[in-house]
């Protein structure tokens, strides 16, 4: 990899698609994990106001933290390392793994950025890691708005309208998806059977580990410690 040149890219951007980044017989492994996991249906997990405001129909699963550690290896990756160091510089720090499972026939995401941006030195990165294909026909891809982590603020208006210059992103399995937190993003809603993905976020040095808390969408800013919108956009 051309550490210099993809860093670069991603800065330019606010996000980085690379495909085939891990192995497909690693990520046939996570994906029956994950599988297994969510064969109940499990409820959502947020409240009622959240799902409604937010159009976001996701359940997270924390594996590291339920002794799955088979997880680390992807986390443990020399390349997924690398390019993290060549985007954040050294000292930054990791957060937490969390997959997230969306049902057929859910909203998927609306649009929002995953932390306030009102200091743009203080920000999540999103590595996204893919254990299955996501394309037209299953729905689910992500939807971006290239450079937008330099704009501030997400627009106010409505939460999944489409937006000009936006872009539609299909990762398939193995792929690794870079994406800054202060891009604005949503996830289109799911055709066919579930939508998985796992997000190893992590956060540049000298970045407050609660940088996720409060969520930005085009509506409300929400609070996830608390459970609550601690404002509406809207009035």
């Amino acid at each position: 990899m051309n550490l210099d040149k993809l860093a670069a890219a991603f800065w330019r951007d606010g996000y980085l698609l690379l495909k085939d980044f891990f192995a497909p017989t690693l990520m046939d492994a996570y994906q029956q994990l994950i599988v297994e996991h969510f064969k109940n249906a499990p409820d959502f997990l947020h409240n009622e106001e959240f799902l409604q405001k937010s159009a976001t129909d996701v359940i997270p699963w924390f594996p590291q933290q339920s002794g799955f550690d088979v997880f680390d290896i992807v986390e443990d990756n020399t390349n997924l390392q690398a390019i993290t160091t060549a985007i954040l510089g050294h000292g930054w720090n990791g957060l937490y793994c969390m997959t997230m499972f969306s049902g057929k026939g859910t909203k998927g995401q609306a649009w929002h950025q995953d932390c306030a941006p009102e200091n743009p030195a203080k920000f999540n990165l999103n590595r996204l890691v893919y254990t299955d294909d996501i394309n037209a026909n299953s729905g689910g891809q992500v939807v971006v708005i290239p450079a937008s982590h330099l704009k501030g603020e997400i627009s106010i208006g409505d939460i999944n309208e489409d937006l000009v210059d936006q872009l539609i992103i299909a990762p398939s399995k193995g792929d690794l998806l870079l994406l800054h937190g202060h891009v604005w993003h949503r996830v289109l809603p799911i055709n066919k059977r579930f939508r998985v993905s796992t997000n190893y976020r992590c956060c540049p040095n000298g970045t407050p580990d609660d940088i996720t808390n409060v969520c930005v969408y085009r509506n409300m800013r929400y609070r996830f410690d608390t459970s609550e919108v601690v404002e509406n956009r809207l009035s």
